[in-house]
């Protein structure tokens, strides 16, 4: 997959070298000199060029990537790119980071992103993840927060526990996606008992949270 990243600081470099080791053709782009150094990530192509314009982009051949990524540290700037890669070059995906929680609301598909990374938010919900049991903990939000990725941790006398899968009053609007149980990844099917400790990934509406941990932890 060919992935384009705006923005070579220390996340746009690590983001690419993660996507290298995982067999992908990785552009970076920046307008800083000092930040455009090809010997850091030598796989890499790299271009000294302001991604904010649509002559360094066309320059880049924007359009033959499946992916942008806006990884500066400039909410203006990741926006901007998300707009002209969605608009002016009809990229599948646009991927934009938040550096700020209070841009949050300006991070939706009508500047062209598809999915917003707010770094405060996610290292929250690690805390939180880390901490919490038995309570409903937003991992990530997908679609402009239509959707959330959701875990829930199986408290110690669940009345759930035992229980198998098919079992459980879930909502409508919620997919249980993987259970992990200790080093194990389980697929969930109706047979599958639940075990006190079990973290359950959920994709579901903000709605359905509610009705999630009252089937989960007070079933």
């Amino acid at each position: 997959m060919k992935i384009a990243i705006a923005g070579a600081g220390a996340v746009g470099r690590s983001i690419a070298r993660e996507l290298l080791a995982n067999g992908h053709h990785v552009l970076l782009i920046d307008k800083d000199e000092r930040k455009v150094r090809y010997e850091r990530i030598p796989d890499a192509e790299w271009l000294l060029a302001d991604a904010c314009e649509v002559s360094s982009l066309e320059d880049a051949h924007l359009d033959e990537f499946e992916v942008v990524i806006g990884a500066t540290g400039d909410d203006k700037v990741n926006l901007v790119v998300s707009l002209l890669a969605k608009t002016e070059f009809s990229i599948r995906r646009v991927v934009a980071r938040i550096n700020h929680p209070a841009n949050e609301w300006l991070f939706t598909e009508a500047w062209g992103v598809d999915v917003a990374v707010s770094t405060p938010r996610v290292l929250a919900a690690l805390v939180e993840e880390a901490v919490s049991v038995g309570d409903v903990v937003r991992l990530f939000s997908l679609r402009e927060g239509q959707a959330n990725l959701i875990e829930v941790t199986l408290p110690i006398g669940a009345p759930c526990a035992g229980l198998p899968l098919g079992d459980l009053d879930l909502p409508l609007d919620a997919a249980l996606v993987a259970i992990v149980r200790g080093s194990r990844v389980i697929t969930p099917t109706p047979d599958e008992p639940l075990e006190p400790g079990d973290e359950l990934l959920f994709v579901a509406l903000p709605e359905a949270e509610p009705a999630i941990r009252k089937a989960v932890c007070a079933a």
